[in-house]
C-alpha cells in the first residue's frame, strides 16, 4: 500500500509517500505526479518526500529516476532511501545539456 499525501511547502508542493511504491502503486504515484505538475497555473515543480517508503521495486525505481531527471528536489532518510537515490543518479545521470548551436557542426 502507498499513501500520497499532497503538502504545500513554501514555494513548492511536496508529494509525501508513505509505504510500498511497487506493482499498482506506482501508476498511482504516476498519475499524481502529473496531476499536480498540470494542475497549477504556472504548472507547479513538484517534489517528493521519500522519507516514510519503506520499499521500492524495479518500475518504482525507474519512476523515480524519470522524476528526478525533471530536476525535482526529492527529500530522502535512511541508508536504504538515500543509497537508492545514489544509485539512480548514478546509474541515469542527467543529460547534458546540447552544445551552443555556434559549436555544432
Amino acid at each position: 500500500m502507498l499513501r500520497i499525501t499532497v503538502e504545500p511547502v513554501a514555494d513548492e508542493v511536496r508529494l509525501k509517500l508513505e509505504g510500498d511504491l511497487t506493482g499498482a502503486w506506482v501508476r498511482d504515484l504516476e498519475e499524481s505526479w502529473r496531476s499536480v505538475r498540470s494542475g497549477g497555473r504556472p504548472p507547479t515543480h513538484p517534489g517528493l518526500d521519500l522519507t516514510g517508503v519503506t520499499r521500492v521495486d524495479d518500475a518504482g525505481r525507474y519512476l523515480l529516476a524519470l522524476i528526478q531527471e525533471t530536476g525535482a528536489p526529492i527529500v530522502a532518510s535512511g541508508c536504504a532511501m538515500k543509497a537508492l537515490l545514489e544509485s539512480i543518479a548514478r546509474d541515469w545521470p542527467a543529460r547534458p545539456a546540447a552544445p551552443p548551436a555556434s559549436l555544432r557542426k
